[in-house]
């Protein structure tokens, strides 16, 4: 029996949906959804990457940015296709024709909401604390105070946007899915089989999660908006948006170095956003965890990847399933 303790990568990531969980393996996209009858829906389809094979998405603290927008794009079409089994009209009433114009309707509402969330995301994250920090400009003249208080304000917005949407029932459900993401990837990349009793038994924080990405971008900012500084409001406004590419592939570098590294430096790292995990994970129910296993073995086969990184036979794996 295998007796690996340590964490190993497995490259399945995911995201948590409408009554469900999306799960992403290479190009490979599973959405698995509770829907109102009780039953798990499974869609399974083929992702490609924004720019995809090309010198861009390849390059280290480059590629950073376009995953990240590659992983907006995917989450709100993932998030349209959960939302679907609770619209109010019956959808099995709907035409061939009506749905065909509901699926180009979703596309163009996903190609505005993409864009309406990079902007209300960068107007809040970025500009609206330097905006703040300039009315200080009066009383404090020291350049490197107003950059430090300008990062805790960044930061201070983000943790009070997750505390004020964590506090709405339908949210607090999205992230009891996002805890059950979270501990299906754990369980297998511990070296446990992917069971119900396995996966609620596992750890809800993951450290290649959306949200210590996203805690990792406001750090990163603090310390490039500290060095690079200029006179002008109008450039110092500019930089903070054309930086952003940087922020993020420098980001992650460091959110991927994390999934593949168990050091303590890392783990150091890795910690402030493990802790705003507590925020955005809850503790899912069986039933939650029963989703998101569907959705994993959609696209992943982890009875391979057992046998493969931590050295398991079928015999032990049908031992432990019965355990």
């Amino acid at each position: 029996m295998a007796k690996q303790k340590v964490q190993h990568y497995s490259g399945i990531g995911g995201q948590a949906v409408l009554e469900g969980i999306m799960m992403k393996n290479g190009s490979m996209v599973a959405v698995g959804v509770r829907k109102p009858d009780r039953q798990i829906e499974v869609e399974i389809d083929e992702h490609h990457a924004v720019l995809e094979n090309t010198v861009w998405t390849k390059l280290p603290f480059v590629r950073g940015f376009f995953v990240f927008l590659d992983s907006l794009i995917l989450g709100i079409r993932s998030l349209n296709f959960s939302s679907s089994f609770y619209d109010e009209d019956d959808i099995t009433s709907r035409s061939r024709k009506e749905e065909e114009k509901r699926k180009n309707k979703d596309k163009a509402v996903m190609a505005v909401t993409t864009v309406l969330s990079l902007v209300i995301a960068v107007f809040l994250f970025m500009i609206l604390p330097y905006l703040l920090t300039s009315l200080l400009e009066g009383f404090l003249r020291n350049k490197s105070v107003l950059s430090l208080i300008e990062g805790l304000i960044r930061i201070a917005i983000f943790i009070l946007y997750l505390v004020g949407i964590s506090m709405m029932k339908d949210i607090r459900r999205l992230f009891q899915y996002h805890g059950a993401e979270h501990k299906c990837i754990n369980c297998i990349e511990r070296g446990k089989p992917l069971t119900v009793h396995y996966v609620m038994d596992s750890r809800r924080f993951h450290k290649r999660c959306g949200t210590s990405f996203l805690f990792l971008v406001m750090l990163v900012s603090v310390v490039l908006f500290f060095f690079i500084r200029v006179n002008s409001p109008f450039l110092r406004i500019l930089f903070r948006i054309l930086l952003i590419p940087v922020i993020s592939g420098i980001s992650y570098e460091i959110i991927r170095l994390a999934g593949r590294s168990s050091s303590t430096f890392v783990s150091i790292l890795s910690a402030p956003g493990l802790w705003l995990q507590r925020i955005t994970t809850r503790e899912p129910d069986a039933s939650m965890c029963e989703v998101a296993i569907a959705a994993v073995e959609a696209v992943f086969d982890w009875r391979a990847y057992l046998v493969r990184e931590f050295g398991y036979d079928e015999r032990e794996l049908q031992e432990m399933d019965r355990g």
